[in-house]
């Protein structure tokens, strides 16, 4: 029976991975092309795959450190904002899926659903990312801008959503159904605003592709964060590096100002190139205050003597 079991289990993961390729509309080899920075593991259909465990350190991200950190190392583009939302203070973190939709035409929305229909998904084509969601990921959609005739989702789909990925969306489109939507409790959605038609003449041409969210370019796989000031898209390459150093950046300033306080050191002490003193000073109050930013000496070298933040 385990066997059996444990079989079937097999075959569900296999279909599922095999649905995900197949909604691709680039291949998984121009996909692992286009992230070739990103060095770690990866979904079967190439999308890169940050760790749970940056995922968790992500939700204590200051939006305005990671774009500083971004914006030195040359990414400029990643930041979006205007955006109304389902509720304030419920933050949407996780790893992008994207999804592209365009005005409608006849003969390719037809070889579209067609298509899409022999491979196994259902119902309109605003319904198919939802298909290769997984726990922690964010479903980031651009249709444009489109309000009237352009919500991506009511509570039905955003019921589905949050109960396979536990975070939310972001939609350069709209949603209906707010009053719905709202009483999923921990669900939030970015979008561009509310309405209560029905989503009309668009199309998806895009699934886990390269796409555009307003000013920003957003691809597979990215961390995606956010507060009620904007949305952010780090390049999954760069997560780490950022989280990091966002981390290190939010330990010193709690640090200059605790020592400030108990006049230990002067405000130009704190706030240019830390002696050695200050440095080990540092370390151990991280270790006595139970932080749990964990950062060696060469780390801190390293940040102290870049200083790209």
């Amino acid at each position: 029976m385990m066997k059996k079991f444990s079989l079937c289990l097999a075959l569900v993961v296999i279909i599922t991975f095999y649905n995900s390729a197949l909604s691709q509309t680039i291949s998984k080899e121009e996909l692992i092309f286009l992230t070739s920075e990103w060095k770690g593991e990866r979904f079967p259909d190439g999308r890169p795959k940050i760790s749970d465990d940056l995922l968790k350190r992500a939700k204590n991200l200051v939006i305005e450190d990671a774009w500083q950190i971004l914006n030195n190392e040359g990414y400029i583009n990643q930041f979006e904002g205007n955006w109304k939302m389902v509720r304030s203070g419920v933050p949407v973190i996780g790893r992008a899926v994207t999804a592209t939709f365009m005005p409608t035409r006849p003969d390719i929305e037809k070889n579209i659903k067609e298509r899409g229909w022999k491979n196994g998904f259902a119902g309109n084509t605003n319904s198919w990312p939802i298909s290769v969601l997984q726990k922690g990921d964010v479903y980031v959609a651009d249709c444009f801008g489109k309000i009237k005739g352009g919500t991506l989702m009511g509570d039905m789909l955003a019921t589905s959503i949050y109960s396979k990925t536990g975070t939310g969306v972001i939609f350069d489109a709209a949603a209906r159904d707010l009053t719905g939507i709202s009483a999923i409790d921990g669900f939030n959605a970015y979008v561009r605003d509310f309405h209560p038609s029905f989503l009309v003449d668009v199309v998806l041409t895009g699934l886990n592709t390269l796409t555009r969210i307003g000013e920003a370019i957003v691809m597979p796989g990215d961390l995606v964060i956010s507060d009620d000031e904007g949305v952010l898209f780090i390049p999954a390459h760069m997560a780490e590096k950022v989280i990091a150093t966002a981390e290190f950046m939010t330990a010193r300033g709690a640090f200059s100002k605790a020592m400030l306080k108990e006049g230990r050191y002067t405000s130009g002490q704190v706030d240019s190139q830390w002696t050695d003193e200050i440095k080990e000073h540092f370390l151990r109050w991280l270790k006595e205050t139970n932080s749990e930013i964990k950062i060696t000496r060469a780390q801190l070298d390293e940040f102290m003597s870049k200083r790209t933040w």
